[in-house]
């Protein structure tokens, strides 16, 4: 749970530095710009204020590792819903208005995983977790969206190091492949879900691995 607070707030401090032209750029999520990928996040944040507050009596159906399905079908931007957080991010017109509204909703699931009891069980998604399962899901999440905020922005803060090694241990986790020690956690996230191809040298070292890939969460 302590990763989920490193991981978000590091997300949202990145986010409240962006300049409005940055808001237009493309982000690292197929037919995304920025200003979408934000628009995401602040739904993000909202499923999981509504989910902290969705007591569940059941026994646990996932963990986090179990939260992720494989997905065989790369992402085109072209999903319904992928298609609705662009309109919905083009209605705020305004960047400073879309900004506002995920530092208040962003702020207030923060304080909210803060809080939470890390026993307690959960619903979403027709699942039960307990909140700390659930919360540390997100860290993979939130790690890969942070990749995907700064895609052209460099120079901007990358997601704190702890946070890069936890989502790579989880995306091995629940893939059950192994990346090359010499490829950085950064660049091992990067490749196995697709978000850029490997270079040839990184290729051999990948090798049976690389045709498996990219591993696309869902």
């Amino acid at each position: 749970m302590d990763l989920f607070s490193r991981s978000w707030s590091a997300l949202r401090a990145t986010i409240a530095e962006l300049h409005d032209e940055d808001f237009a750029l493309p982000s690292g999520c197929t037919g995304w710009l920025v200003r979408d990928l934000v628009c995401h996040l602040l739904i993000g944040a909202q499923d999981i204020l509504i989910t902290l507050v969705t007591p569940a009596d059941a026994e646990p159906t996932r963990t986090a590792l179990s939260y992720w399905e494989i997905d065989t079908t790369t992402p085109t931007g072209d999903d319904p819903l992928d298609a609705l957080i662009v309109r919905l991010a083009a209605a705020y017109q305004e960047p400073q208005l879309l900004k506002l509204h995920f530092d208040d909703v962003g702020s207030a699931a923060g304080r909210a995983a803060e809080l939470a009891d890390p026993d307690r069980r959960i619903a979403t998604r027709g699942e039960v977790l307990t909140a700390a399962d659930y919360l540390d899901a997100y860290v993979l999440e939130w790690t890969l969206h942070h990749l995907d905020l700064i895609a052209q922005l460099p120079g901007e803060p990358e997601p704190p190091a702890e946070s890069l090694a936890h989502a790579r241990h989880m995306l091995e986790q629940v893939t059950g492949a192994t990346f090359p020690p010499a490829l950085s956690d950064r660049d091992a996230l990067l490749i196995g879900t697709g978000r850029r191809a490997p270079s040839d040298s990184e290729r051999v070292e990948l090798g049976d691995l690389a045709g498996k890939l990219p591993f696309v969460l869902g």
